[in-house]
């Protein structure tokens, strides 16, 4: 498939999951959000603009990514954890960054063309899957060569948003190509689903898992704040 048919077939599923997606049942399943940094995973955490982010992630997630993380350690890798949880300021807080950071980069672009930008890869607060916790980011690191890998639109942690992001995106370098399918045959391993436009992003119990899975229903709501009905534990 060309590039121009395979961005064309990734753009129509993701409309066609967005307009889904309010429409899903969800049967909470009240998994607690537990924190992925109190675990004996040998992860790496991102640095995250939030302060004193915990990398929080449902219960039912903690087997999956413990099993993911020994594999690649098996290979002299580790998983990198990006992003998990996201309270509704937390991701308000990423997508007023990613804006600003638009706005200087094209200041030829008009307020309502840097928004559509943004919006195009950044969800806004009552949209966004992480607020379920039930996504995870994740790259990979390479103790080997004591780096990122390569996954053909990153340096380092900074990956610059366009559509190479789409997963399988035709005009990537072949190690790139190799890196994705390594990443995501991982978390498609453990049931997760891989987001149609972020190679990086995975979805567990949420609607977006639902719609892919064709599940009947899906098991993880927004969880906005920490509160009483979803617990945290340590």
């Amino acid at each position: 498939m060309n590039v121009k048919a395979y961005c064309k077939a990734v753009e129509a599923k993701d409309s066609r999951n967005k307009l889904l997606t309010p429409s899903i049942r969800i049967l909470e399943n009240n998994s607690p959000l537990m924190s992925l940094m109190n675990t004996d995973f040998n992860l790496i955490f991102e640095p995250s603009i939030s302060v004193d982010y915990m990398y929080l992630v449902r219960e039912d997630i903690l087997a999956k990514i413990g099993r993911i993380s020994k594999k690649l350690n098996a290979q002299n890798k580790m998983l990198i954890i990006r992003s998990a949880w996201r309270s509704s300021e937390h991701q308000q807080l990423l997508w007023d960054t990613k804006f600003e950071f638009f706005q200087k980069e094209h200041p030829e672009k008009s307020f309502s063309e840097v928004k559509k930008i943004v919006n195009y890869f950044i969800a806004f607060p009552t949209k966004s899957m992480h607020a379920t916790g039930g996504a995870v980011d994740a790259l990979i690191y390479d103790n080997a060569k004591k780096c990122v890998m390569d996954f053909g639109t990153n340096k380092g942690y900074d990956i610059n948003l366009s559509k190479k992001c789409y997963p399988y995106y035709p005009k990537i370098s072949e190690e790139a190509k190799e890196n994705r399918a390594l990443l995501i045959g991982l978390f498609e391993s453990e049931d997760f689903v891989c987001d149609l436009k972020e190679y990086w992003h995975f979805d567990y119990g949420n609607a977006i898992w639902a719609i892919v899975k064709e599940k009947g229903f899906a098991i993880y709501r927004s969880i906005s704040k920490l509160d009483i009905s979803i617990n945290t534990k340590n």
